[in-house]
């Protein structure tokens, strides 16, 4: 039952990454004709796919098993710089506040690696599978990557 959640969450996620990839390639078509300060030169010379960062997770999927309502758990999703230019992540956000993303704030140079810290509360949660999905924005191409963190919440006793 649990590989066919994970086999379906994981084309659902597909499916919408390439709609997104679609509309970031779009919104990043301005970026190489806005003004030339600090962040417009970054954002020209990360346009071009061979130079930009790459951030190649270990791991995209961590299952912490079965855990009783009340519990929280807490994973590292280890990430390494593929690419050329340094690596600089700008936010990660969670599908909902049970779950609280921490990121490195200093730029991960190329061959460096870095981790994406994720904690879930299940206090609030209800007995049953969980499918948590972190966002991880930088300036990659595309500019979002995706892990998950899934379980499940049982009763407490």
């Amino acid at each position: 039952m649990k590989k066919i959640f994970f086999v379906v969450v994981t084309a659902a996620m597909l499916a919408a990454c390439g709609s997104s990839q679609q509309q970031q390639a779009q919104s990043n078509s301005g970026d190489a004709n806005a003004s030339s300060d600090g962040k417009a030169q970054l954002s020209s010379a990360n346009a071009n796919k061979a130079d930009a960062p790459v951030m190649k997770f270990e791991e995209e999927a961590f299952d912490f098993g079965k855990i009783k309502k009340g519990e929280k758990v807490t994973h590292a999703f280890k990430f390494t710089n593929t690419g050329k230019t340094p690596l600089i992540v700008t936010n990660a956000t969670a599908t909902c506040g049970c779950t609280t993303p921490t990121w490195p704030k200093s730029p991960i140079k190329p061959g460096d690696s870095g981790v994406i810290s994720v904690t879930f509360d299940s206090s609030s949660k209800q007995p049953g599978l969980q499918d948590k999905q972190i966002t991880v924005e930088a300036n990659t191409n595309p500019g979002a990557n995706v892990v998950h963190l899934i379980g499940e919440v049982v009763a407490a006793k």
